[in-house]
């Protein structure tokens, strides 16, 4: 089974395992309601999404329907004013079912200029703080991708006390001793504050670069059991971590399986000899 821990300070417990929605972004309903089925089949409660993954909004919405009570749904926007956040969280929950979302998620906030506008005069957390009031969201968190996460990540809880945050994480990246030391940094903020901690890219093998595009990914993921047990059990090696899945519909069964066997964390030296083995590679190297 799926273990499931509570989810910062919300007071929901949610599945170590997250499904990650943008695996249903090129998918037909039936592709997203099989997906779906088996996400909460296997024990997963906690949806995380996005208004900019394509169809996946839209996939969902005739699904949370009829399952909106099981699950802890999350989506994020990308709009940086108060005016078009709050017309995008009203899409949102439109295309969703929903008259309410548990997480709305600022989503790549990492550039400087755009965190000037998000969090200034007229701004989208404006929106975040109103939309809470409201009712049309329970928590509010913050997201990133690429190097540049962990850092803006902590600039932003000192500017707001968001519930959740969520960065990239996984062996190649561990071995960017900056990079590292900034995670290590924004876990102890997380730690000491109950703030909960969402890591993405777990799977990663490397980019694909002039390789063809055999998954939905936008990276090459790991796709051996053997291989997602491992990478899965060294992310969940971070107390108190919750993993997204991959982005592609096919990868689930696997990943589920794995997760369903509770992996320990493996030593280092395992991790490198995957990393070898496999030509694991930084992917915002």
């Amino acid at each position: 089974m799926i273990p499931q821990i509570p989810f910062g300070r919300t007071g929901h417990n949610s599945s170590r395992l997250l499904f990650g929605a943008a695996a249903l972004a090129n998918v037909s309903q039936a592709e997203a309601d099989s997906a779906l089925n088996l996400v909460l089949d296997s024990g997963i409660n906690h949806l995380d999404t996005a208004a900019s993954y394509g169809q996946a909004e839209e996939r969902m919405g005739p699904w949370l329907a009829q399952h909106r009570h099981e699950v802890f749904l999350a989506t994020k926007t990308e709009k940086r004013t108060k005016k078009e956040a709050l017309a995008e969280l009203e899409r949102s929950l439109r295309l969703l079912h929903t008259d309410y979302i548990d997480l709305w998620q600022m989503h790549v906030l990492i550039k400087d200029d755009e965190w000037d506008i998000a969090m200034g005069e007229g701004g989208a957390l404006e929106a975040f703080v109103e939309a809470r009031q409201k009712g049309m969201v329970r928590f509010l968190g913050v997201t990133g991708h690429g190097k540049a996460a962990p850092a803006m990540h902590l600039r932003s809880l000192e500017r707001f006390d968001f519930d959740s945050v969520l960065f990239p994480w996984n062996w190649p990246l561990a071995q960017d001793t900056a990079y590292a030391a900034a995670v290590r940094t924004l876990l102890y903020v997380c730690k000491k504050r109950n703030v909960a901690v969402q890591i993405i890219k777990a799977f990663l093998r490397r980019p694909w670069c002039d390789r063809p595009h055999m998954r939905a990914t936008w990276y090459e993921p790991l796709e051996a059991p053997a291989d997602i047990s491992l990478a899965l059990g060294w992310a969940w090696g971070i107390e108190g971590a919750f993993v997204n899945s991959a982005g592609d519909i096919h990868l689930l069964p696997t990943i589920i399986q794995e997760a369903a066997r509770q992996p320990a964390r493996p030593t280092d030296e395992a991790m490198a000899q995957m990393a070898l083995r496999l030509g694991m590679q930084d992917l915002f190297a």
